[in-house]
């Protein structure tokens, strides 16, 4: 399946508002997030061994949602094992994804309005943030703690607008997952894919996003084509 060409989305208004999904988006926490999961099955499930093409569909979704599939009844208990482990070792182990620190300086400097939408506490987006000196481009970060229902509930990106000052129509969605086009769509965005997806570039072209980017640089072109 190939996806709509740019000059044949052109969009009643201007785009204003970018709303970014942070791990595996913007840093690289894949295999901190795939060890943190390893680590806490092996601490509490250690009579099966979780390969990573099992860990796959786990990331994207909270935490909550997903330990409460594996054990409801100690789902709280893992979840803090997760954090704690994923907390020791996130210095050593994040990075920003190639071309994503020049092109979100790029955009933040062309007066774009940028925002973090992410399933991960607040305090521990920032700390990635911060880490791979991000944090000074955005304006606004929301993590889970931030609302009541994660994404795909369209509850956060519409928070982020809010305090944006923007519509849905001057905004774009990108992120990894499908959890983040989904939400992109019920709120309304328009949204990118990354071809960087740990699941892959075939997984992000069959979530039907409105663009895939190939590497994060291409979502300047876009950007320049909607404000013409």
């Amino acid at each position: 399946m190939s996806l709509p060409k740019r000059e044949e989305m052109k969009m009643t208004k201007a785009l204003t508002t970018l709303l970014f999904d942070l791990d595996g988006t913007l840093i690289n926490t894949n295999h901190l997030i795939i060890r943190s999961f390893q680590e806490t099955f092996k601490h509490f499930t250690p009579e099966k061994e979780y390969t990573q093409e099992d860990i796959l569909p786990f990331m994207g979704p909270s935490l909550i949602d997903t330990f409460s599939k594996i054990d409801p009844d100690r789902a709280e208990e893992m979840m803090e094992f997760y954090r704690v482990f994923n907390l020791e070792n996130h210095d050593e182990m994040v990075v920003e994804f190639d071309g994503v620190y020049e092109t979100i300086r790029s955009l933040y400097e062309s007066d774009y309005k940028l925002a973090i939408v992410s399933t991960k506490m607040y305090e521990t987006v920032m700390r990635g943030l911060r880490l791979t000196g991000l944090d000074k481009f955005f304006q606004v970060v929301i993590g889970l703690d931030q609302v009541s229902q994660p994404k795909p509930d369209p509850e956060g990106i519409n928070m982020a607008l809010s305090l944006l000052n923007s519509t849905k129509e001057e905004a774009i969605m990108i992120g990894d997952n499908s959890h983040d086009i989904l939400a992109g769509k019920n709120a309304g965005t328009k949204t990118a894919g990354v071809a960087w997806s740990l699941k892959g570039e075939a997984f992000m072209q069959q979530l039907e996003p409105d663009f895939l980017l190939e590497k994060m640089s291409d979502i300047l072109p876009i950007m320049a084509d909607e404000d013409e």
